[in-house]
């Protein structure tokens, strides 16, 4: 898929590696960003007047709603969707400082609020001759780590989610991708781990890995988890729980 003159949506394009992508993609392509409201939302329009912005917390299903349908009126075919937004809330269950609220949070952001968008978005998709749903997930989605078992279960849900998905829309037009990621160095990582993979490199891998014809874009540590998990599945699992 040549990636020029599209029209590409972007979650979370605000901050991290949503605001990477769209950094690298925003010269050649109009972009459509589904953002929570925040400084970084009112940057954004200063320095990308021409993008258009649709603000929801992607943890009110009724907000997303609402910018989806904004985003649907326009008319406009949509030639990628990029599920990119996530939240990860590291507390286990056994700790004092867990908080019983943040589940909902978690998998409103991270799954269902991808379900949302993929449903009312997808008549504007069907309109491009060949469109591409494009879910961001990681490397915990193949092996979860012992840290955040909310946000590895939405991950794995993300996984099976985008493989029933594609064989749903098989002969169709809409094509479906997954993007395995490792630890990239981002917000929602500050303070947590080493090592951390840039967001500049993520995002340039990432968008290589769109102009493939594979279904998984593994970026950085996640090809070596990958070869890990054929050879030796239970030191995968070992590493990951350890990560």
């Amino acid at each position: 898929m040549d990636i020029k003159n599209k029209h590409i949506v972007i979650t979370g394009g605000a901050s991290g590696l949503g605001l990477e992508l769209l950094r690298q993609l925003e010269a050649d392509n109009h972009i459509s960003v589904i953002a929570r409201p925040s400084a970084g939302v009112d940057l954004l329009r200063k320095a990308y007047p021409d993008v258009s912005i649709y603000e929801a917390d992607l943890a009110d299903l009724d907000a997303v709603e609402t910018a989806a349908d904004a985003l649907a009126k326009t008319g406009q075919p949509i030639d990628m969707l990029i599920n990119n937004a996530a939240v990860q809330y590291t507390a286990r269950f056994t700790d004092t400082n867990f908080r019983y609220e943040t589940i909902r949070r978690e998998i409103d952001v991270n799954f269902t609020s991808v379900c949302v968008l993929v449903h009312l978005l997808l008549p504007n998709l069907m309109q491009s001759p060949f469109s591409m749903i494009v879910n961001i997930n990681s490397g915990l989605a193949l092996a979860p780590k012992a840290d955040s078992a909310i946000y590895c279960a939405t991950k794995g849900a993300l996984n099976i989610f985008s493989q029933s998905l594609a064989y749903q829309l098989e002969g169709s037009n809409v094509g479906v991708k997954q993007v395995f990621l490792p630890l990239v160095d981002t917000s929602m990582t500050k303070g947590r781990g080493s090592n951390k993979l840039a967001p500049q490199e993520a995002a340039t891998e990432i968008i290589e890995g769109l102009l493939s014809p594979r279904a998984n874009i593994d970026v950085g540590k996640v090809k070596a988890l990958r070869l890990i998990q054929r050879i030796a599945p239970s030191v995968a699992t070992r590493i990951m729980k350890a990560a």
